[in-house]
């Protein structure tokens, strides 16, 4: 994962575009930075009066956590019952908007799997 520029580069290019000496493109040409990353700089500062970069990554709470109960209930009730099916009852009684692959880690970390496997004798024996 990329870094943060050094708070150091950040305050002399702000410093330079905010006391009137260049325009923000001069300034990113002038100190080695892209364009963009000027031009977002000066605008938090113009915004906030922060010359600090921003929180990088960091924890993520999961959406689905606050319907465990929810989910298990279903699984208990129709076992085989698909991904896109979870996601759609859960859409359709609680308004929770998800995917088959944000379901699908969910129930991963719980240790729950959905692959339906059969198990005929047939399939037993042609592996020995």
């Amino acid at each position: 994962m990329a870094a943060a520029y050094s708070g150091d580069l950040r305050e002399r290019v702000i410093s330079a575009v905010v006391e009137g000496a260049m325009s923000r493109r001069g300034a990113a040409e002038r100190f080695g930075v892209s364009e963009s990353t000027a031009i977002k700089w000066v605008e938090r500062f113009e915004r906030s009066g922060v010359r600090t970069s921003a929180r990088m990554g960091g924890y993520k709470p999961v959406k689905l956590e606050p319907h465990r109960d929810f989910i298990a209930a279903l699984r208990a009730d129709k076992p085989d019952i698909t991904l896109q099916g979870l996601c759609d009852r859960l859409w359709a009684d609680r308004s929770v908007k998800a995917d088959t692959s944000l379901m699908s880690r969910f129930l991963r970390r719980l240790g729950l799997t959905l692959k339906k496997r059969r198990s005929s004798p047939a399939n037993r024996i042609a592996r020995t």
